[in-house]
Parts: C-alpha cells; structure tokens; sequence
C-alpha cells in the first residue's frame, strides 16, 4: 500500500477518478482521514500522517500545517421560513496558518495569513491574519517573535462549489 504522502496526492491531484476513489478509501481506511477540498496547495502538511482529520475546505494555500483530529468543514443551516440553506461554502485556509490538535474550524470563513489555530479551537467566524485563535471564536494578535448537518433537501455539488467560489474570491479581494 502507498503511503499517506502518496494517497494524499493521489486523491487530490490524480486526474483518473477510480485511482483517486481507490485511494481517499484508502486513506480512511487506514489513517481515518478524510479530504474533500476545491482548491488545496501541494506544500501542505498534515502531521502524524493527518490522524482522525476530516477535511471539507473551499482552499488551504500554501504553508499550512494541520495536526491530528482537526475538523475543517461547512456549519450549513436549513432555514424553514424561507426555504433556503444559509451559511454553505467551507473555510478558506490563509498561507501559513498552523492548526494544531483537535481544532474545529467551520463555516464559510476566511483564517487568515500566518495564524495559528489553538488545540481544541472552535471557530465559525474570520480570523484576521497574523493572530492566535482559542476558545470559542476568540482571538489575539500573534505576536510576531513567537510560533506557537444533514437535511432530506441538501445542496447539491453546484451550490457549494459556487458557495465555496465565493469565499475563496472574497479571500482573494482582502
């Protein structure tokens, strides 16, 4: 069997679809980790072979290093008045952003350049670049001399592309 690094690439760069189905259940199987990512870049890590990861993210650029048991995905609410889902697209993962152990990070946010995600982190909202984010969506300016749903109508692949399109360009727009 390939290793992670390998069944990393495969799943998320190989052009063949039966080769990269083979290998994202490979990568399940026997990493517990899962990646269903648009945009991601091939310079980021994942420590301990991404142990218990499940990753749904709009974009990681380049630099990003993710630790073991981290969640990274969509917080989408089926709005009953109105029909409609609010809050579809997946995180924007800014250049550099360290995420350490268990951290949540959810919703259609943007973690900005150079931040680090603290252990068991919640976070729904943006972060702006250059801070420390813990707690439950709180955040500090990082200091520079230290490195530290599921519903009967769900949105079809479409809808959270486009969603997911819109964070990355709102990213993009910064």
């Amino acid at each position: 069997m390939p290793d992670f690094k390998t069944l990393l690439q495969i799943t998320c760069f190989s052009t063949d679809t039966a080769a990269q189905r083979l290998a994202a259940e490979q990568l399940q199987s026997h990493y517990n980790f899962e990646i269903n990512c648009l945009y991601l870049d091939p310079s980021v890590q994942f420590a301990h072979n991404g142990k218990g990861c499940t990753i749904a993210a709009s974009m990681i650029s380049a630099g990003a290093v993710i630790f073991q048991n981290v969640t990274i995905g969509a917080n989408q609410t089926y709005n009953h008045t109105s029909h409609e889902w609010e809050h579809l697209g997946n995180p924007v993962i800014g250049k550099n952003v360290i995420i350490a152990d268990g951290a949540k990070v959810v919703g259609p946010i943007i973690i900005g350049d150079n931040t680090l995600i603290g252990t068991g982190a919640i976070i729904t909202k943006d972060i702006p670049a250059n801070s420390i984010a813990y707690g439950v969506n709180k955040f500090k300016p990082r200091e520079p001399n230290y490195s530290p749903v599921f519903y009967k109508d769900m949105p079809h692949a479409p809808e959270i592309i486009a969603a997911c399109e819109d964070v990355v360009a709102r990213y993009q727009n910064q």
